[in-house]
């Protein structure tokens, strides 16, 4: 059943938060009157306004301005929104700000209506939503967070402008709760825990956005593509590999160079043909389709990749692990018959609950999204796609939002969203329907009646981005990862120089762990708050009495006391909490 949620529905809590960009707007124009306007949207969970000015935004002043803000709300001016039919009319009332007036050409180039919004005597550029006037804002429900550089239009060739963040909700203890998981993420930002654990670099020397697994890195990585590989292996998925570049012919095909070339890496040119760096693993996944399917006995095919792709993401968008120019994507396109097509879903849908539980994250949602504005394909397609997911959905009991409009181009989509232990939402699985490339590419198979009837691309990923979601898993674990998927599972540590041999025995013992070993001359406390410092999911302990009892005893991290293991049963103990995902 679903739950109809759309932007309007969400709408109430955005337009206060869009409202309050306005007001910051307002503020930061009276104390520095110079202020050059970009652009000030809503966010998920705030909101932001771009400034140009000489004088550099500290913050010592964002109290300042903040105090401001909640004095312009006070005064509870209506908004009021107002058409310009007349461009230069409208370029007038802007004309001492030059970023307004680009972004009035930008509107009328795109035949789209130039309003703005008036609360008392400031007004400012936007095509809303707003409240109708502050007075349905609590002015201390404000909050201004930080600033940051952003590039106009997020274009680095253009200005670089000043960003203040800020937040708003209706109620004091909500805002105070929000905070306090603000500071919680800043505490466990990925970026601090990849470089305190020694997971991952990014090497200006080798570029920005791209990222190098250092070796505990790479070992998360293969843990969660081998837990993939074995499930999807069950599920009746088989695995390709495709190369990272293809001809400037293949992605004219897709669709690529048309709708996302300005996404793409620049085209290398050689013996003549021009070629392109991968920004998806689809048209590779059709060629091997062509390859191995003749009839629809073949069908359905489940082509799983770990693919690396390559997309040109903005400088100033990117962002340790969850932001960057090179992935790899549990990538995967199952091809099938319409009449399979409702089975494979159910399945798919399964198996995505199924994966995500495993990681212990909260509140899962899913997300329905319907045909957009500038989508491809004849209504009956769509009527059918958008149809086939409703029924999926409503046959597994399973309650969604739907998205009007949030669909791609070519086809309505599922996302699965959840909350991780810090309380924000993430997106993981994505579901696509596709009737558009199999068109394109002229692919077909031979049906029962002996005809040749075209495929239907269910484009999926589970995880998503690998680097994406491990910066996730940091995060959402605050660097505890669970002991499956820890680099190092446990650390054999030895109260004296005595005990080494003994501990050797044990090492050989668990050697199809992920151990190491800390047999160093340091006092014992000190070598527990090292591996708790490492973030050490167990540690195993060797002392005269575990000696002379043949036993070891056995710490987990966060625990107050020790398990007494005799080693003989050591292995077995140890493998049960490895598979502890099945």
């Amino acid at each position: 059943m679903p739950i109809i949620q759309t932007q309007e529905d969400k709408s109430i809590l955005f337009k206060k938060r869009h409202s309050a960009s306005h007001a910051l707007a307002q503020a930061v124009l009276e104390i520095f009157p110079g202020a050059q306007l970009g652009i000030g949207p809503a966010t998920d969970d705030g909101f932001y306004y771009d400034f140009l000015l000489e004088e550099k935004i500290t913050p010592e002043h964002l109290p300042i301005i903040e105090q401001r803000m909640k004095e312009i709300i006070k005064q509870g001016h209506d908004l009021i929104y107002e058409e310009i039919p007349d461009e230069e009319k409208a370029k007038a009332l802007f004309k001492n700000q030059r970023f307004k007036v680009e972004l009035i050409e930008d509107i009328k180039n795109k035949g789209e209506k130039i309003s703005i919004y008036r609360q008392g005597d400031f007004y400012d550029l936007c095509k809303g939503p707003h409240v109708k006037s502050f007075k349905d804002l609590n002015p201390d429900g404000i909050k201004l967070l930080k600033v940051a550089g952003a590039y106009w239009k997020g274009d680095e060739t253009r200005e670089m402008f000043q960003r203040i963040y800020g937040t708003y909700f209706d109620k004091k203890e909500e805002l105070t709760d929000y905070l306090e998981k603000l500071s919680q993420a800043e505490k466990y930002d990925h970026r601090v825990l990849g470089k305190q654990l020694k997971i991952f670099m990014i090497s200006q020397s080798i570029g920005a956005g791209l990222v190098t697994w250092l070796p505990k890195g790479a070992q998360i990585k293969h843990t969660l593509e081998t837990m993939l590989r074995k499930i999807l292996t069950e599920y009746g998925y088989v695995f390709t590999s495709t190369p990272h570049i293809g001809k400037a012919e293949l992605w004219n095909t897709s669709g690529h160079l048309d709708h996302y070339q300005e996404n793409m890496f620049p085209q290398m040119v050689f013996d003549n043909e021009a070629f392109f760096l991968k920004p998806m693993n689809c048209p590779f996944h059709i060629e091997v389709f062509r390859t191995l399917v003749q009839s629809y006995r073949d069908l359905p095919l489940r082509l799983a990749e770990f693919g690396t792709v390559y997309r040109y993401e903005r400088s100033g968008t990117l962002h340790g692990l969850t932001r960057v120019r090179g992935f790899t994507q549990d990538d995967a396109h199952i091809f099938c018959s319409r009449d399979q097509l409702f089975d494979e879903l159910s399945a798919l849908i399964e198996m995505c609950f199924k994966i995500l539980h495993i990681f212990k994250f909260q509140n899962l949602k899913i997300y329905l999204s319907t045909k957009p504005n500038n989508s491809t394909g004849d209504t009956e397609i769509w009527s059918f796609s958008e149809e086939i997911l409703k029924r999926v959905l409503d046959d597994k009991g399973i309650y969604y939002y739907v998205d009007w409009g949030g669909g791609a181009f070519y086809g309505p989509k599922i996302d699965l969203k959840a909350e991780d232990n810090l309380g924000r939402e993430w997106q993981l699985s994505t579901i696509q329907l596709d009737f558009n490339l199999p068109e394109k590419f002229k692919i077909s198979f031979t049906n029962k009646n002996n005809q040749p009837e075209r495929p239907i691309i269910i484009h999926r990923a589970i995880l998503g981005s690998m680097e994406r979601f491990i910066g996730v898993l940091l995060e959402h674990f605050k660097g505890n990862l669970p002991f499956w998927i820890s680099p190092e599972q446990m650390r054999i540590i030895t109260v004296s120089e005595s005990h080494i041999p003994y501990a050797e025995e044990i090492a050989q013992i668990l050697k199809n762990f992920r151990l190491t070993k800390d047999y160093s001359a340091e006092k014992l406390g000190f070598k527990i708050r090292n591996a708790e410092v490492d973030k050490i999911p167990c540690m195993i302990i060797i002392g005269d009495k575990e000696e002379s009892s043949k036993t070891v005893s056995v710490r987990f991290k966060g625990a107050k006391t020790s398990e007494v293991i005799l080693a003989d049963n050591l292995y077995d103990f140890f493998k049960n909490k490895e598979e502890c995902w099945e």
